[in-house]
């Protein structure tokens, strides 16, 4: 540009007030086209991060779908490992169970035949197995068969019970199988007797009131 134009220029804005807001208001439009731009790309560049963004949120969700199908899994494979334990848990408990009552009925039976001897050598007692079924329950509160070792002697009658352990609620058993066996056959025991290794305090004191003997040294 020129001097003369230069000149000619800064006395139109000095004198002409008309000239003066016209360059004003270009300059003015110039910068705000100028800001306009600019913000335009930075909205482009937020419009990319956003999007890439949302990019990652659909892809964590994603993941996240399948890490949770993955635990609903599991939990469901454990579920079913539990539950083939337990099934497993109960068939051990039944064996064991019927291994231990089978194996309680042996030793008790081999405790009873062991002390055959101490029966006919110590007390001079001959003993034989008495039975009969309780059609009426009193014994054991159902209908059941009854047993207990007898024997007679001098025409004494001696109801004799053989345990290996004998608890409060034996004896009271024992009594009522003394009443079941005075009921069935008219005939009241003279003599009632336990033999066992070990009796607890409370069944001790329980056959005292009974009047039933109980032999511990055997």
């Amino acid at each position: 540009m020129s001097v003369d134009i230069k000149r000619e220029v800064l006395r139109l804005l000095r004198e002409d007030e008309e000239f003066r807001y016209t360059v004003a208001g270009m300059i003015g439009l110039d910068e705000i086209l100028k800001r306009l731009d600019g913000h335009e790309r930075e909205l482009v560049g937020l419009r990319k991060e956003t999007t890439r963004l949302w990019d990652e949120v659909v892809k964590l969700r994603e993941e996240t779908a399948r890490l949770w199908d993955e635990i609903v899994k599991l939990r469901r494979d454990m579920e079913q490992g539990f539950e083939r334990m337990d099934r497993r848990f109960e068939q051990m408990d039944r064996h064991l169970d019927a291994l231990g009552a089978r194996w309680g009925l042996m030793a008790e039976e081999a405790f009873r035949e062991g002390l055959k001897g101490f029966l006919e050598k110590e007390l001079k007692l001959s003993v034989k197995r008495w039975a009969q079924y309780d059609k009426e329950a009193t014994v054991y509160g159902y209908p059941s068969i009854v047993e207990v070792d007898l024997s007679i002697s001098d025409e004494k009658t001696t109801l004799i019970e053989v345990s290996s352990h004998v608890r409060p609620s034996d004896v009271l058993l024992f009594v009522r199988k003394a009443q079941f066996y005075e009921n069935a056959t008219a005939r009241k025991p003279d003599r009632m007797i336990m033999i066992t290794p070990y009796a607890e305090k409370e069944a001790l004191q329980a056959a005292e009131k009974h009047g039933i003997e109980i032999y511990t040294k055997v």
